[in-house]
Parts: structure tokens; C-alpha cells; sequence
């Protein structure tokens, strides 16, 4: 273990748990997935958990024991893995692949602060599209100002926010339970065996995306294992907190969002303000009024601004703190006097703006946040791919790349494993291309469809502007 600076505030594994958990599951993720899935959800989150979600954040934890001084995370791994060309491919696709999530939490804050003020969910009633994304904008660039001024809102934010909503979550499934033994009614009927097994079809398959999408992300942190006092053992033990905290969120909360919700006939809104109708329904049946409501409402206000902070200051650190310098302008590589990447966080706000342009041209708020969340479901696994090739060669050549902590000490077993979950995440990207809000051969659907296509290609594609702007720049030098 390298000399511990006996002045340095480090990062304890708890704390790193609390601010991947914010990354990684929240109360929404389930919600959306229910609306998808209904009762049957819960099926794929156990086998999902065990077959996939498991093996995932514990290979991460075997990357970030092996490469636990690095500071750009999954970028580093390939870089390391693969060569500096993979690296910074890596870095573009998994930073940019985070900016239409980037979007949807920002959204998520303005429903947030809609219920905070008027205590309801018709947020169409009272604002157009336009200021609908004008108001998200404005959250975007007043965290980019929050985050460039407070470099420990990060940590903050994180322990208060997941902190707060693992709480709030426990509660909502304690309390849904202790009202069934009071005899409470299930609204999903019949409640049997039937109920929770999926009907495996082309909208079954399209959802998958968006399951994985809901639990990954542990790999953002990563960053962060080279301000731990002892990354390599530590990261791991972080690794796992977060796959308990994980099975119990998805499992007993989609049971619970089931006890309220009739499965069978779920609100259309469902995915924008399904979250906060639970706890107002919850409220009512313990005779509390809105006072569930609200606290929820501003549990998730800070709780997504915790997001927002992560995913300005991770994702961006991930792309531009470890990336070659030869493929990146320098303006990109510039950083202020606390060593934030200022530039790329105005970046971000650019490719931010094109992504919500890209939304304007569906017909109400509640499709735009749809389809700002379905958009996730394609470019967040293609990214997440990247961890299993990182993982696979590793494990390839565990000479050249030792590790403190090892994920399946038995070498064919672990490359079996990985390769798993590199081909259960490629099919989910590509099934995910399919729309899961609208019907097939509706206008509506082809239009969502001819986005899918064109907004992933667009945010991939742009990765290449950037090594010749770099590439023009030294030529001009020379």
C-alpha cells in the first residue's frame, strides 16, 4: 500500500457506496421499468441481479483494484487494456453517452420543483415545451456554476441525497407492507404466480435496454479510487454495499410500486410523476395527507441535483483526465485554478442543448421525458460494453495486470462470465433501438424510431470531430 498523506481527507468506502448509489438506482429507475414491465419486472430484476448486476459491479470492482491509481476510470482501462486509441474512444462514447441522462435528470428536477410548488403532476397544464426545456437548461448550467464553485458539493450533495433516498425507499416498502398486514387491497389483480412471469416478445426484449441502463453506472466512481486510503481494498468492498442496496431497491420496491399501481392499467404519466403519485397514495392510506409527498418531492430534488453534480463531475473527469492529449483540442484540456475541466462542462451544455432540440419534435412533455429516458436505454448499455472488454482482457493476461481483489480466482470461469455479460448487454442496446411508448406502425412510432437511430449515431459519430480539430491544431503549430 502506497504512503497515506496523513493530511488528506480520503474517501471512505461508505461514502463512495452512497455516491454510486446515487448513480447507479434510484426510486424512478423503478418506476420506469414497471411501467414497461409491470408485476413481471420483478422477475427480471432477480434474474438480472444474480446473472448480471452482481457479476457487473464486482467486475468493476476487480478493474478498479487493478488499475487503483488511475484517475480516468473506464477510460483508463481501456487505455490500458487496448491502447491509447480504444482509450479515448472509450472516454467519448461513455462521456457522451451520459449527457441525454444528463438531460432527463435535469428534467427530473423541474417535475421535482413543479411538485414541491403546486403539489400535483400536470406539469403540461401550466408549461409549454419550450419552457419545459428552457427551465432544464437553466438547472444544467446553474449546477456547471455550483459544481465549478464548490468542489465538495460533490461528496455533499452524494451522502445527503442517497442517503436520504435509500431512506425514503425503505420507508415506502416498509410501510407498503405494514399496511398489507392491516389488511391494505392490491390494486394488481390477480396477485399469482402468472403475474410475475413476462411475456417474451419484442416489447419485452426493447425494455431490456433500459433495465440495464437502471443499474449500471457503478464505474463512474472509479475516478475517485485514487483519493481512497486503500483503493484496492476498499473499491471492492464499496462494489458490493452497492449490489445489496441495489437487490433490495429493485426487488421489494417493485413489489410495493404493484401494490398501488394496477399493473394491468397504469397512467400514461406513469414514468414522469409515478414516483410522487406512490407516495401521495401512500400518505392517504396512513391518513398523513401530502406530508409523504412532499418530503419524497424534496428528497428527490436533492437527490437528483446529487446525479446532476456526479454526472458533470465524473463523466467529465472520466473524458477528459486520463484521455491522450493528441486527440483533444487544447482548449478541452485546460483546467481552472481547482482543477476542474471548465471547458468541457460548457461542452457539455452544447451537446446537452442539440440533444433537447432533437426532443422538440414530439408532440407533449410527458413523450419528450419519455423518450429522453428511452434514449438511455440504447447509448448507456453500448457503453457499459466497454467494462466486459476491459474485464476480459484482464482477466486474458492477469500477469500483466495483477489485482488485490480478484472476481472468480478460476480463469475460464471468469472469462465465460464476462463474455455473458458483454453479449447480454449488446443485445439489450440493439433490442432497445425498438420504441417501448407508442405502438408499432403508428406515426408516432416511426418517428421515435428515425431518433433512436439518428440522435445514438449523432452523439457516437461526434467523437471524431474532435481528434482532427486536435490533429489541425498541431500542424498549425508546426
Amino acid at each position: 500500500m502506497d504512503e497515506i498523506e496523513p493530511k488528506k481527507k480520503y474517501i471512505t468506502w461508505q461514502v463512495l457506496a452512497l455516491m454510486d448509489f446515487v448513480t447507479v438506482i434510484g426510486f424512478d429507475d423503478i418506476i420506469y421499468n414497471f411501467q414497461n414491465q409491470g408485476m413481471a419486472v420483478v422477475f427480471s430484476w432477480i434474474v438480472l441481479l444474480f446473472a448480471y448486476v452482481l457479476p457487473y459491479e464486482l467486475m468493476v470492482g476487480h478493474l478498479g483494484s487493478a488499475f487503483s491509481e488511475d484517475g480516468g476510470g473506464l477510460s483508463s482501462w481501456m487505455r490500458h487494456t487496448s491502447g491509447d486509441v480504444w482509450g479515448y474512444l472509450t472516454a467519448w462514447c461513455y462521456w457522451v453517452a451520459s449527457l441525454p441522462y444528463l438531460v432527463d435528470v435535469a428534467n427530473s428536477m423541474v417535475v421535482s420543483f413543479f411538485w414541491i410548488i403546486t403539489g400535483n403532476g400536470n406539469l403540461e397544464d401550466h408549461l409549454s415545451r419550450a419552457s419545459f426545456a428552457l427551465l432544464t437548461a437553466a438547472i444544467t448550467i446553474l449546477f456547471i456554476f455550483f459544481q465549478h464553485k464548490f468542489t465538495a458539493s460533490l461528496q455533499v450533495l452524494s451522502i445527503v441525497g442517497g442517503g436520504a433516498m435509500f431512506i425514503m425507499t425503505m420507508l415506502f416498502v416498509i410501510m407498503t407492507f405494514a399496511g398489507l398486514f392491516n389488511g391494505a387491497h392490491i390494486a394488481t389483480q390477480p396477485m399469482n404466480l402468472h403475474t410475475f412471469i413476462p411475456k417474451f416478445d419484442l416489447h419485452y426484449f426493447s425494455t431490456i435496454g433500459l433495465l440495464i441502463f437502471a443499474m449500471n453506472g457503478a464505474e463512474l466512481v472509479a475516478p475517485y479510487v485514487s483519493e481512497m486510503k486503500d483503493g484496492k481494498k476498499d473499491f471492492p468492498k464499496a462494489m458490493m454495499a452497492l449490489a445489496l442496496m441495489t437487490a433490495f431497491l429493485t426487488i421489494f420496491g417493485s413489489f410495493a410500486i404493484g401494490v398501488f399501481f394496477d399493473a394491468n392499467h397504469l397512467p400514461n404519466d406513469l414514468k414522469m410523476n409515478g414516483s410522487y403519485y406512490a407516495f401521495l397514495a401512500l400518505g392517504k392510506q396512513f391518513h398523513m395527507g401530502k406530508i409523504l409527498l412532499y418530503t419524497f418531492a424534496v428528497t428527490q430534488a436533492i437527490y437528483m441535483g446529487a446525479q446532476l453534480a456526479m454526472l458533470l463531475d465524473g463523466g467529465t473527469r472520466i473524458f477528459l483526465s486520463d484521455t491522450a492529449k493528441k486527440f483533444l483540442p487544447k482548449a478541452l484540456t485546460k483546467t481552472n485554478k481547482q482543477g476542474l475541466p471548465i471547458n468541457g462542462y460548457w461542452l457539455t451544455t452544447g451537446i446537452c442543448t442539440f440533444v433537447l432540440a432533437s426532443s422538440a419534435f414530439l408532440p407533449g412533455i410527458n413523450d419528450i421525458f419519455n423518450w429522453l429516458l428511452n434514449i438511455n436505454g440504447i447509448v448507456s448499455p453500448f457503453v457499459t460494453c466497454f467494462i466486459f472488454v476491459a474485464f476480459l482482457r484482464v482477466r486474458f493476461n492477469p500477469e500483466k495486470f495483477p489485482s488485490e481483489y480478484t472476481y472468480i480466482k478460476n480463469k475460464p470461469w471468469a472469462i465465460i462470465v464476462g463474455f455473458w455479460c458483454l453479449l447480454i448487454t449488446a443485445l439489450g442496446t440493439i433490442f432497445s433501438i425498438f420504441p417501448q411508448d407508442a405502438t408499432p406502425g403508428t406515426s408516432k412510432y416511426t418517428h421515435e424510431l428515425i431518433l433512436n437511430v439518428v440522435v445514438s449515431a449523432a452523439l457516437m459519430g461526434l467523437g471524431v470531430i474532435l481528434p482532427l480539430i486536435a490533429k489541425y491544431q498541431r500542424k498549425r503549430v508546426a
